[in-house]
């Protein structure tokens, strides 16, 4: 009897270990379905809008990869950021210099688009690690004021070094048409669409994925209490660096994007201005869900046509004109984070969340 009794256990254990590492498969799996979904949608969507349409739709994926970066960042990690508009810069300056130089080569096939965003993402990297071990070391205002620097000082690089970056004018970016086999008179802006959309989504399968790893459990736990975290092991330090990192590559992807959407980069796209909308956005949407950087990727595209509409309803001088569209935009985003902090703390994705929890305790599924 004692011999089977102690046989039982690790029978019991046996039993049950080997699940254990499959339990991150079905989370892959799901990621993966819900990705080739949104990819089929967004081309069954884009054969029915127009080209000015698709375009906004790109403009979209190319914010999602940033806002969704900033989410892990700063919604899952803790770590405010004020530059994150400096890294899109870095990204999409590194990907005009890449194709410039594939283009003096005569390399100015599409699949040097991808060897592009890829040098533009580690760039980036290299970039935010640099300046996520500085901010590691940092805490409260001092690692805002660090960000902070960072949005001022490399918009400003790009004009002092002009040779290189062309100064205000910035740089052309070439960007070959669409593949000859979808046709001789298919819309630019729907293969815009796609590229954009392809790379969004990549981005946010890994990091999704990342997020329900152990990756994203210590990014959490650092971020409610790093004693604790220290406590249970986890190096603070080091885990911050790869939440940096791993921003400022999503980031990175997401300035790229935007230079191959307008095909030019100029320093004045990449000003303080977008760091704090892409802040203020990722709160809006929901700080610390992925789903809830989508909903801020797509405040920041609408915002310039609804500022553009209210500015129309009034009888304006030119300059008056001007001068209210170009502060418009920030005194909207502020009375929207208001209103959401106010309705919704959790934004726009909190909210959603909310209401579901409460249709699914009023109408139970599957039970009597």
């Amino acid at each position: 009897m004692s011999a089977t009794r102690a046989a039982t256990p690790p029978t019991r254990h046996a039993a049950v270990d080997p699940v254990r590492p499959g339990r991150s498969l079905p989370t892959l799996v799901r990621h993966l379905a819900v990705a080739t979904g949104v990819a089929l949608l967004v081309l069954t969507v884009s054969y029915q809008l127009d080209s000015f349409r698709n375009y906004q739709l790109a403009t979209v994926a190319a914010y999602l990869c940033a806002t969704a970066g900033l989410t892990v960042l700063t919604g899952l990690c803790g770590q405010l950021s004020l530059g994150h508009g400096a890294l899109m810069a870095t990204g999409a300056y590194s990907l005009a210099l890449a194709q410039n130089a594939f283009a003096e080569r005569g390399l100015t096939a599409g699949g040097w688009l991808a060897v592009s965003l890829v040098v533009a993402v580690l760039a980036t990297v290299v970039v935010g690690a640099v300046v996520g071990v500085a901010a590691a070391r940092l805490r409260g205002p001092y690692l805002a004021g660090l960000t902070l620097a960072v949005a001022v000082v490399v918009p400003a690089l790009t004009v002092t070094f002009d040779g290189v970056f062309n100064g205000e004018q910035g740089l052309a970016v070439p960007v070959a048409p669409a593949p000859a086999a979808l046709g001789s008179y298919f819309p630019h802006e729907r293969w815009q669409l796609w590229v954009a959309a392809a790379a969004s989504l990549i981005c946010l399968v890994l990091l999704a994925n990342l997020v329900r790893s152990r990756y994203g459990r210590s990014f959490r736990a650092v971020r409610d209490d790093e004693v604790a975290a220290r406590l249970a092991g986890i190096h603070v330090a080091r885990t911050q660096v790869v939440a940096f990192v791993v921003s400022a590559a999503s980031a990175g992807l997401g300035g790229a994007l935007l230079a191959v959407l307008a095909q030019s980069v100029s320093p004045g796209a990449f000003g303080l201005t977008l760091s704090l909308f892409l802040l203020m956005a990722v709160v809006i949407g929901g700080l610390g869900r992925i789903a809830g950087a989508a909903w801020g990727a797509i405040l920041l595209v609408a915002l310039p046509d609804l500022t553009h509409s209210l500015t129309n309803l009034f009888t304006l001088s030119p300059a008056a004109a001007q001068r209210l569209e170009g502060n418009l935009p920030l005194a909207i985003f502020g009375s929207t984070l208001i209103a959401v902090m106010i309705v919704a703390p959790g934004g726009v994705q909190g909210l959603l969340s909310r209401l579901a929890r409460a249709m699914r305790a009023r109408w139970p599924v599957g039970r009597s």
